[in-house]
């Protein structure tokens, strides 16, 4: 438009709104991704190795942390980043077609593994302000209480696990 170069142009905020997906709409979604691959915390989910499974994974996990186990918001939240980060390295660096989430809770403490059949061990590299990528590892490490690798006869898990409040604390 003339005379109007260099003005920022009001946002259409119904589109905005349309991109967020509202609490409702994720729970149905972490329901159906129950529903189509399985709970994790029963047995190990299989889910194919492509980069939307990691959207899979997170919404079997938050199911799992709030609705299943009861845990806080802050603790989902972190779970779901982390099996997020998980996922993303099974499905960029192990050339896999398939990998296994296993979700376990004991007294105090929560367990989420991500199998996958590569014997690549990952590994935990510096991060620099500006990095880009490789931070994946590195938030594992900040953000659980302890992390590791379990090398199988075909494969590897890799997994995390948080303190959490006991179940039946008083």
């Amino acid at each position: 438009m003339a005379g109007l170069e260099g003005v920022e142009q009001p946002r259409q905020r119904s589109s905005m709104l349309a991109a967020r997906p509202t609490p409702a709409v994720e729970d149905e979604r972490a329901l159906k991704a129950l529903e189509l691959f399985g709970n994790p915390a029963e047995a190990e989910v299989p889910l194919p190795s492509r980069p939307e499974s990691a959207g899979t994974a997170r919404r079997l996990t938050q199911s799992v942390v709030l609705r299943q186990w009861g845990l806080s918001a802050q603790t989902a939240e972190y779970a779901v980043l982390l099996v997020s980060e998980l996922v993303g390295n099974a499905v960029r660096h192990t050339g896999a077609r398939v990998f296994g989430l296993r979700m376990m809770r004991r007294r105090g403490w929560i367990r989420i593994e991500v199998r996958d059949p590569s014997r690549g061990l990952p590994c935990l590299m510096p991060v620099h302000e500006l990095d880009t990528s490789g931070r994946g590892l590195f938030l594992v490490d900040k953000l659980s209480d302890r992390w590791g690798v379990d090398l199988l006869p075909r494969g590897k898990t890799t997994w995390f696990e948080m303190r959490v409040p006991d179940r039946h604390s008083s």
